[in-house]
Formats: structure tokens, C-alpha cells, sequence
């Protein structure tokens, strides 16, 4: 049954999605912005780029958090629906895609979706995982690998016979994940996806 303090799940999921740590750690360490350089987006890959390796990591377990905790407490609240829960994963990679605290321009929301499956399935998780490293070894390019990752994880749990709260968390970050993707090619960054990560384009 649906009460007020129902809704609050997914206003606490965009809030806490919200925090730019990759952001603030590149700021901390190396003075610039993350989104000005490397790929242009708020996101693990180019903190490591930026800051080195293990603050990329920390990042990266960070911003699995913000999906993890918000989607934790949802689904072990008693009476929550299961696309209340769905909803609030959601809006916790909304938060991170598009910050609250940080202009509202923030990274691709993979790691934050990938915290929301290991709070309701961890082999949702790994499955994430496992997708996102084999089409990063096929396409070589990370922004690509992330894309797809989103949007074929709903399929690949559906192939798993996965299909409990984890699968329509899926379809819900994937269409975020989507949204986001679409927008960047229609504003600016369409040079990334055509190769700016790698190499510059000739003049």
C-alpha cells in the first residue's frame, strides 16, 4: 500500500544520485573539473584519467552507493511496490545524470544503476558488470560500452530469467541511461561518440 512517506524514496534516491563526487574528487586532488576534460562526462573512466586510478575507484564505489542505498531501503520498507522501488533506482541515476548540486550535468549513471541491482539481486550486478567489461573489450570504447550496458541489461536478465524486482529496475535505468545518451548527441557531445575519447578529429 502506497502512503505518503512512499514517495519519499525516490525524492532521497535523486538527492543522494545528485552528489557529484567525481566532481569533487578531481577538484580535491587536481584543481580542474572533471566534465572539462578526457570525455566531458562526470563519470569513473575520466576521474581515473584525470585524478589516477584509485580515486577513480573510489569514485566508482561511490557512485555505486548512491544507487545501492536509496534502492536498499525501498525494497526492504514493507508495502513498497515493486515499481516504487523501480522508480526510486530511477531517480537516483536521474540525480546522477543530471545533479541537482552540479548544474545538473553529471556522468552516464552505469555505476549507480549497478549499485541498484546489487541491493535487490547481486547476480543482477554481476551480470551488469560482466555485460559492461565484454562490450568494453568488443568496442573498445568505454561512453559506447556504458550505452549499450544500459540498454541491453534488461534483455540479458530477461535471457537470465531473471525477471523479479531487479528486471524492472532494468527497463527503468535503461530508458534513463537512453534519455541521456539521446540528449548528448542532439547538444555535444555526438564527437564523442564518434571517436573523441580516443583521438581528437583531424583539423
Amino acid at each position: 500500500m502506497l502512503t505518503l512517506s512512499s514517495f519519499l524514496f525516490p525524492l532521497f534516491g535523486y538527492l543522494l544520485g545528485s552528489l557529484p563526487f567525481s566532481i569533487w574528487v578531481t577538484r580535491f586532488v587536481k584543481g580542474v573539473d572533471v566534465r572539462d576534460a578526457g570525455s566531458g562526462h562526470a563519470t569513473t573512466t575520466n576521474t581515473i584519467r584525470q585524478a589516477g586510478f584509485g580515486w577513480g575507484a573510489l569514485v566508482f564505489i561511490l557512485d555505486v552507493a548512491k544507487g545501492f542505498i536509496p534502492t536498499y531501503l525501498a525494497f526492504h520498507q514493507n508495502g513498497i511496490p515493486t515499481y516504487m522501488i523501480a522508480i526510486t533506482a530511477s531517480c537516483a541515476v536521474i540525480g546522477h545524470c543530471w545533479p541537482l548540486f552540479a548544474n545538473f550535468r553529471g556522468g552516464m549513471g552505469l555505476a549507480t544503476a549497478g549499485g541498484s541491482f546489487l541491493a535487490v539481486n547481486p547476480l543482477a550486478f554481476l551480470i551488469c558488470l560482466g555485460l559492461l567489461i565484454f562490450l568494453v573489450l568488443v568496442i573498445r570504447h568505454s561512453a559506447r560500452a556504458s550505452v549499450f550496458t544500459g540498454i541491453l541489461i534488461a534483455p540479458a536478465l530477461w535471457l537470465f530469467n531473471i525477471r523479479d524486482t531487479a528486471f524492472w529496475i532494468a527497463i527503468g535505468v535503461g530508458l534513463v541511461i537512453a534519455v541521456r545518451f539521446l540528449i548528448d548527441w542532439n547538444r555535444k557531445y555526438r564527437e564523442l561518440w564518434l571517436d573523441r575519447e580516443n583521438k581528437k578529429s583531424p583539423e
